[in-house]
């Protein structure tokens, strides 16, 4: 299972499972590697969107088809327009909170994720691991730390990023490149997570932070396992 710990940097484990391109779920042995770290924006958004060939034509001027490249199955999706806003709504059992996805510095980690909320990839999943004051983490149909969408898209985040409370990132595994990212994600809960640029950023909590905390209480420090059930009842995409 993926876990990070605060004494060394840790890598966040997420997972880049053999699913089909018709975004099948399906699990696989690889773990992922856990999240932490804060938020540092540069404004690089053309030269990413270059570096990262994602462009094309598609869904009218807001969206273009994907040239974002993939590990796994082959998959397109859609392209998000870095120039307008794009929010994650995150309906749990315990209450709800929102997140701003991180288009310019992320352009593909983004629009994957935004295909996959399309998709209702994420209802139903849970919140498989939780650390007290460091992280929650999700996105995984498998619910063991080990499953993912079957591909992985990337996005190096800038040498400077920083992982801090509410900051919303793409959980790998540690034989991944530096921004692998395939769906599992984790929400940094402590004021800062310490850990290496090498997680892709997808976001920062814009709403619902005292949910997000409220989840964070209800983890075992030492297995890093819920102590109650978190479950995303649904996650829809919002301007």
């Amino acid at each position: 299972m993926p876990r990070p710990f605060r004494a060394r940097p840790t890598r966040l484990r997420s997972h880049a499972c053999s699913c089909v391109a018709r975004w099948k779920r399906s699990p696989t042995g690889r773990e992922r590697d856990r999240p932490v770290a804060r938020l540092a924006r540069l404004s690089l958004a053309a030269a990413v969107l270059l570096l990262a060939a994602c462009g094309g034509g598609g869904r009218g001027k807001a969206e273009t088809e994907n040239r974002c490249p993939t590990t796994g199955a082959h998959v397109t999706f859609p392209l998000l327009d870095p120039h307008e806003p794009h929010n994650v709504d995150v309906l749990t059992n315990l209450g709800e909170f929102a997140f701003r996805l991180d288009v310019q510095d992320s352009p593909c980690t983004t629009s994957s994720f935004a295909a996959l909320v399309r998709k209702h990839f994420f209802d139903g999943t849970i919140f498989h691991r939780i650390v007290p004051g460091f992280v929650i983490q999700g996105g995984d149909p498998t619910g063991t730390g080990r499953g993912g969408p079957g591909y992985t898209v990337a996005d190096v985040p800038p040498a400077n990023a920083l992982y801090t409370e509410g900051v919303v990132a793409m959980a790998k595994s540690s034989t991944e490149p530096r921004g692998s990212a395939g769906s599992q994600f984790f929400i940094v809960t402590g004021p800062d997570a310490g850990l290496p640029p090498d997680y892709a950023i997808l976001g920062v909590v814009t709403k619902g932070l005292k949910v997000v905390e409220r989840i964070g209480r209800l983890g075992n420090r030492v297995t890093e396992r819920p102590t109650r059930r978190v479950a995303v009842l649904r996650m829809t995409l919002t301007a």
